[in-house]
């Protein structure tokens, strides 16, 4: 998929390193081998709505979720080590032109085994955990109380797992025993524990600057020693819905800042929602921009009061 002509140039719809052998592009990020032990990993500014990538890339996203994983990388280390590298960018792409491609977009990362699941937190009951509760009294497995509405914050934060999908495909929620029979109940419940201790430690910055995790995902790899590592991205408006505090209500869903705005057009159109995805108006684009910089403001700024 080409970018649009229209693409203003700091944007990034494809990364084309030809220092390096690309060996995955996924829905964000494209990543390069390095060496046997290390990666290149290219956050770009394509966007995905209903698992089918959009032709038309939000400027300067790729470099917002690099700024907000890395923030959170950095503050999260006590909890669980992370496969971020301190090896320099222009070791790794000697070539200016290539690197400044990439630069403030990318990171050097430990090459490791990912799981083969997404270790989903939620806080509160929306998105499909919603649709689970309406229908079933529980989410993944786990029973919750009756009579709670949409949005409303869950008693006490869940773990639900889920399938890692390829392109183009949905991820599959299951139960914690579906995830340990796949991984191992000893590591399922290494995963778990690491997840919500994540989740709640993350919440409890962003609820001081007027922002509420309403749910995210984690991946994690596992080192050559076994170590669990934290993976991917982190706590990002793509891996996470972020509500504005003073938004918030219970019984409808809250605006987020993320690609809601992009969602909603979509809604619009009439399009059977696979691949090729439609054009995306100007002002769209630039709305959904504007979240994600707000997103990066108010995350990673002082507290709000």
């Amino acid at each position: 998929m080409v970018a649009s002509l229209n693409t203003p140039p700091s944007s990034l719809h494809e990364s084309h390193l030809k220092s390096l052998v690309r060996v995955h592009r996924g829905k964000v990020r494209d990543v390069y081998a390095i060496d046997e032990a290390s990666l290149l990993i290219v956050a770009t500014d394509r966007l995905s709505a209903f698992d089918v990538i959009l032709p038309d890339p939000i400027p300067g996203k790729g470099r917002i979720l690099n700024s907000i994983s890395n923030f959170w990388f950095e503050r999260t280390r006590h909890i669980v080590p992370n496969h971020l590298l301190t090896r320099p960018l222009a070791e790794v792409l000697p070539d200016p032109a290539e690197r400044a491609e990439v630069e403030g977009r990318s990171v050097v990362a430990r090459r490791l085994k990912a799981l083969p699941i997404e270790a989903v937190v939620r806080g509160y009951l929306i998105g499909s955990g919603w649709k689970d509760y309406q229908a079933t009294g529980s989410v993944c497995g786990i029973a919750l109380p009756p009579g709670l509405r949409q949005a409303q914050r869950l008693p006490a934060a869940i773990f639900t797992p889920a399938t890692k999908a390829a392109v183009g495909d949905h991820d599959e929620n299951i139960s914690f025993d579906e995830a340990a029979r796949r991984i191992g109940t000893e590591l399922a419940v290494l995963v778990r524990d690491t997840a919500l201790a994540l989740y709640h430690f993350a919440a409890a910055h962003a609820a001081q600057r007027g922002i509420i995790i309403a749910d995210t995902k984690f991946e994690f790899g596992l080192a050559p020693d076994g170590q669990l590592v934290l993976i991917d991205e982190v706590l990002t408006p793509d891996s996470s819905r972020f509500w504005p505090a003073d938004q918030y209500e219970v019984g409808i869903s809250p605006p987020s800042f993320d690609k809601q705005i992009v969602r909603d057009y979509l809604e619009t159109l009439d399009w059977n929602k696979r691949p090729p995805g439609p054009r995306l108006p100007a002002q769209i684009i630039a709305n959904t921009a504007a979240q994600y910089a707000q997103a990066l403001r108010r995350l990673t700024g002082p507290p709000t009061g």
